[in-house]
């Protein structure tokens, strides 16, 4: 119901946009958050954002990317994209997107039941 793409390599500095197509939620209302996983590292949520159509209710973006990334929705082709820019070194990791069903105000769930496969993004220094 999640799938993700838009990975890649990039130098520092530079600019890549993941997009989450959003499927299996015909409501149009959802939490979707953006995870990122580092070797060795713990999962850290990078964003979340909770939308119904047109709407969005609610974003909150990690402190670490804040002002470097951006959440955007494409309610015409069911798709969230993180734009990334900025990179740095410490942005490589694997990211992958996530999903809850229903109407989140001002706040995001805890627990997610859709996961998408990860893509890679390597930031190189």
């Amino acid at each position: 119901q999640l799938q993700a793409s838009g990975g890649g390599l990039v130098q520092a500095g530079g600019s890549l946009r993941l997009s989450c197509a959003v499927s299996g939620f015909d409501s149009g209302s959802y939490a979707i958050a953006w995870f990122r996983q580092a070797p060795g590292k713990e999962r850290e949520e990078v964003s979340c954002t909770s939308v119904s159509g047109i709407a969005t209710f609610y974003t909150r973006y990690a402190d670490s990317v804040k002002g470097r990334f951006t959440v955007s929705t494409d309610n015409t082709e069911n798709t969230v994209y993180l734009q990334m820019n900025s990179l740095k070194p410490d942005d490589t990791a694997v990211y992958s997107c996530a999903a809850r069903g229903g109407i989140f105000i001002g706040n995001c769930p805890r627990n997610f039941v859709s996961w998408s496969q990860g893509t890679q993004v390597t930031v190189s220094s």
